[in-house]
């Protein structure tokens, strides 16, 4: 646990170094700091947000910019909600079905009963879970006019990646959103949940439609993606998982940046 811990420690101050170059050292470690204490508050979301029932889970909620998503179903085209990897995740989205019924995308976990417990948790609020593979079932989620949540911040590896700038550091971006939205000409916007400020409840916020996109550019895509991404995280940086490695792809080796 203690070289887990260090691990993610040193990857999260990588990337905090990387992303955030003009803060003093004392910012940058308060950042860290504030980084850590965020995933450990979103653990026990998580499982508040798997478990606990609706009348128990009463939390005060904001939601901004609903009218975005509703112009986006309005098209009859379903919607590719972009999303990122708060630490607020499994929050967000279960606040996010009182309002809008939304289908989430996810990678299936190696273990097969962890896979179990998340798939059936989830599916207790929010509509069916996809695997990120099957591009046939987010089709068919889209023809029926259906909200997919997707995540496509981290890195996935070389195959189906392009280099574009996150935070102005070259990171590896999964083309897939393009293809995505081509499938059925659908509508892509960003949505961002976080943890107010005063901890007086949470704030959901859904972003304009992002036009002309895609742009048959596969780089311009993924940097329009990256852009996107980076608006939702600068409303809280520390609330964003900075743990992931989110720059193992590399020309000059894999995990080249995250070495001592």
């Amino acid at each position: 646990m203690c070289l887990l811990f260090k691990t993610r420690r040193h990857i999260t101050e990588v990337n905090i170094a990387l992303c955030f170059p003009d803060l003093s050292s004392a910012e940058k470690k308060q950042l860290v700091r504030d980084v850590f204490r965020n995933n450990a508050i979103g653990i026990f979301e998580t499982s508040m947000s798997w478990w606990m029932n609706d009348k128990r889970l009463n939390l005060p909620v904001t939601l901004k910019g609903k009218e975005h998503l509703e112009e986006a179903l309005s098209l009859g085209k379903g919607v590719i909600l972009l999303g990122a990897h708060f630490s607020t995740l499994d929050m967000g989205g279960r606040l996010l079905s009182r309002y809008f019924d939304v289908d989430a995308m996810y990678r299936e976990h190696n273990n097969l009963l962890m896979d179990t417990i998340i798939k059936s948790s989830r599916e207790k609020h929010l509509g069916q879970t996809i695997e990120r593979e099957s591009l046939r079932s987010v089709l068919k989620a889209l023809r029926k006019n259906r909200v997919v949540w997707y995540a496509p911040d981290q890195d996935f590896g070389p195959r189906h990646s392009v280099y574009a700038p996150f935070f102005g550091v070259p990171a590896a971006t999964i083309t897939a959103t393009s293809r995505m939205v081509k499938l059925n000409s659908s509508p892509i916007l960003m949505f961002t949940h976080h943890r107010k400020p005063d901890n007086s409840g949470y704030e959901l916020e859904l972003f304009p439609i992002i036009n002309h996109f895609p742009s048959g550019d596969d780089v311009q895509d993924a940097i329009r993606v990256n852009q996107e991404l980076e608006k939702g995280i600068l409303k809280n940086p520390a609330q964003y998982m900075w743990v992931h490695r989110r720059f193992k792809t590399h020309p000059n080796g894999k995990n080249h940046v995250y070495k001592n």
